[in-house]
């Protein structure tokens, strides 16, 4: 791999590492309202990325048609509050790794929806790499008690997982990733308040005790500030369909962290999963010789996906 792919690489990695540090944090956010803790995550962040947003920030936003703001509202609906709500409402009815396994899906998803989006076909060492990395997530987890609303939420978590990358590919370029960051923060704040308010009333928002003040200060500052910009810097330079390959490093993440706080343990199941995820992603991300023998589509497909800003 040349230097951009390895740091776009690394800058995936890093960013899905930490979200699947965050399913840690959020057991420990159990009891408060889930509108008032997006309200709080999301808004501290985007206070918090503001001075990072960059030179000619307002005139970039102005720049944008009424079709790109609508884009940014749906990236924030869909693949951050919904995804957060429909993985929260699937656990309701369903065991925290049937949702997982969904969300594990995501790469496969990408690496079909985003070539037939510009009108190509998939690359077969990405989609080989993204079906090594769906079957490591589901060793990871395993499968686990369900319901129909609860495998009905699950296919609207891994939608939001999908959105999350898929949507924001038009709209990284113009926006760059401290700005795009900074600005589905805000919206995200917005939308989770409207929200709280719709489905809670007075109730959406309360003061945490120092557990729950820990937990979204680790979602909002390390998770969201540092992750999201990683993130879509490494997509910048990697393109989504690579990128999201990397999202099988959350239930890894997950598994390792959760016997910190006594959620669960590490053992030969995680390990082999570890494993395949690992496999996966190194094949679709071209860091084994059957991904570089391929460079060439890489290139491709970091050209067509600036196409997709036309849409």
């Amino acid at each position: 791999m040349n230097a951009t792919i390895t740091r776009g690489a690394l800058l995936a990695a890093l960013a899905c590492l930490l979200v699947g540090g965050s399913f840690t944090a959020n057991s420990l956010l159990g009891d408060y309202p889930y509108a008032g803790g997006q309200f709080l995550r999301y808004g501290l962040a985007f206070l918090l990325l503001l001075p990072l947003a960059g030179p000619g920030a307002t005139t970039r936003l102005r720049a944008l048609g009424a079709g790109r703001w609508v884009r940014l509202a749906l990236l924030a609906a869909v693949g951050m509050v919904g995804f957060n709500l429909a993985v929260l409402a699937a656990e309701r009815t369903a065991e925290p790794a049937v949702p997982g396994v969904f969300v594990g899906c995501a790469p496969v998803v990408v690496a079909v929806v985003v070539p037939l989006l510009e009108g190509r076909r998939p690359q077969r060492v990405v989609l080989y790499g993204a079906l090594f990395v769906a079957l490591g997530a589901f060793t990871v987890q395993g499968w686990g008690r369900t319901d129909g609303a609860g495998l009905a939420f699950s296919v609207c978590a891994l939608v939001g997982e999908v959105g999350f990358a898929v949507l924001a590919v038009p709209v990284l370029r113009p926006l760059g990733p401290r700005l795009l960051s900074t600005v589905v923060c805000g919206v995200a704040a917005a939308e989770s308040a409207l929200v709280g308010v719709l489905a809670d009333g007075g109730g959406w928002l309360r003061r945490p005790d120092a557990v729950e003040t820990g937990a979204l200060l680790w979602q909002a500052v390390v998770v969201t500030v540092v992750g999201f910009v990683c993130w879509y810097m490494g997509m910048q330079r990697i393109g989504a369909e690579r990128a999201t390959l990397f999202s099988g490093l959350i239930p890894v993440a997950a598994a390792c962290t959760a016997p910190l706080v006594g959620t669960g343990s590490y053992g030969a199941a995680q390990a082999v999963g570890s494993a395949l995820v690992f496999a996966g992603v190194a094949v679709g991300s071209g860091a084994l010789p059957a991904g570089r023998r391929r460079r060439p589509a890489a290139e491709r497909q970091r050209a067509s996906e600036r196409s997709l800003e036309k849409l």
